[in-house]
């Protein structure tokens, strides 16, 4: 423990055993500070972590619902300089977060997802007889069978 130059034994042993003295008011802000910032905070990064998983749950949707979802969440993770309370800029800024570095993370994750998709669907053939789910087994149709069996 350092002492100032300056004093003296004795003004160093009673500067020990004086108060601290700390406002009431002072004591209130810190305290009230604290309770009333965390379920902001809470909600902040409730509101992180389901845009995070809307962006990776619905990226390769099919249904029109999946895809609006996704188009929304990336439309809002992509939005910058904007004055919002709950912009994901000052979400990621109140948390701690650099928003350009989850925002560039989340967009590597969507380009190596688009990669790993198949660019088309693959249809498996199949000849010789086929089985019904009944088990009952069918031989092929010919193509005149067939479009007779379609009504045309």
């Amino acid at each position: 423990m350092s002492y100032e130059k300056g004093f003296n034994a004795e003004e160093r042993v009673t500067s020990l055993f004086q108060p601290d003295t700390l406002l009431p008011a002072q004591y209130l802000e810190t305290q009230r500070r604290k309770t009333h910032l965390e379920p902001e905070k809470l909600l902040m990064l409730a509101v992180l972590e389901d845009a995070i998983a809307c962006f990776q749950k619905y990226m390769l949707s099919r249904d029109a619902k999946g895809r609006q979802m996704f188009r929304e969440t990336e439309d809002w993770v992509l939005e910058e300089e904007s004055e919002w309370l709950f912009s994901f800029d000052n979400i990621c800024e109140v948390m701690g977060f650099n928003p350009q570095y989850i925002r560039r993370g989340l967009m590597r994750w969507k380009e190596a997802m688009v990669r790993r998709q198949p660019k088309a669907k693959v249809y498996q053939l199949t000849s010789g007889k086929r089985r019904r789910s009944s088990g009952v087994t069918e031989r092929p149709r010919s193509a005149d069978e067939a479009l007779k069996a379609v009504g045309r």
